[in-house]
């Protein structure tokens, strides 16, 4: 059995709008979210861009070995690379040691392929010379399960043609956690969706993020190959306690 708190990714990404609270009271959310990460050992804290280098302070001050994710042109994905660069290069002076990018899944569905390969290429260079893991997120719910496997297998074709030797520093992510799917579809990770990735995904590494609910699915998926678990409930995962949330 593996521990699975080493593949956690403790994760709070609303915004004051979305949760309908202050930002005092959002900023405590994020403190708390790092103090439990702290005390329990997950891997890392997934949280937005302005709250990066406070965070990446507290830990830092606390002797704490937990990383810091944050998520770039998040959720749309739909931004130009140059504004992607951007937002990269700010939380990379914050401190961010992982970037979590929305890959253009709409441009891909469209078959913008080229553009879609230019972010890849260009977004992915910016992480890897500045020592950070790099992550695509693709929105499985938004795609097709050959879409799916399409989109995994450009990822991994232009990593593995310009940066071989740190491909296991790129992951491809299934879910931001906030595509609102119809008729019951599940927004998240599935076992079925996390399979086509790792059948596609070659020498790059994977993160299942959204709809993991139990100890039990967790380990299925580690089992698979899954490398990173994203999850807004890390405590009650571990503890196996009933959440309703699809993060």
């Amino acid at each position: 059995m593996k521990n699975i708190e080493d593949y956690i990714d403790s994760t709070y990404l609303k915004t004051n709008e979305q949760s309908g609270l202050s930002e005092g009271e959002t900023r405590k959310i994020v403190f708390n979210l790092t103090k439990e990460a702290l005390e329990n050992g997950y891997y890392a804290v997934m949280i937005r861009p302005q709250y990066v280098r406070e965070i990446k302070d507290y830990i830092t001050s606390h002797n704490g070995k937990v990383k810091v994710g944050t998520v770039i042109d998040f959720p749309q994905g739909t931004a130009s690379t140059e504004n992607k660069i951007i937002e990269a290069e700010e939380a990379i002076g914050d401190g961010a040691d992982e970037l979590d990018f929305v890959a253009n899944y709409q441009a891909f569905k469209k078959g913008n392929l080229e553009r879609v390969k230019e972010e890849i290429l260009k977004c992915t260079r910016l992480g890897l010379i500045n020592q950070k893991i790099v992550k695509w997120i693709i929105e499985i719910a938004a795609l097709t399960d050959q879409q799916i496997a399409e989109f995994t297998r450009l990822i991994a074709d232009v990593v593995e043609a310009n940066f071989p030797d740190e491909a296991k520093k790129v992951f491809v992510k299934s879910s931001t956690g906030f595509y609102k799917t119809e008729a019951g579809k599940p927004a998240g990770a599935t076992f079925e969706g996390m399979k086509i990735i790792l059948d596609n995904v070659r020498s790059l590494s994977v993160k299942a993020a959204g709809g993991i609910r139990t100890p039990e699915e967790a380990q299925k998926m580690i089992e698979m190959g899954v490398g990173r678990i994203g999850t807004s409930s890390a405590k009650s995962l571990i503890e196996n306690q009933q959440t309703d949330t699809d993060y």
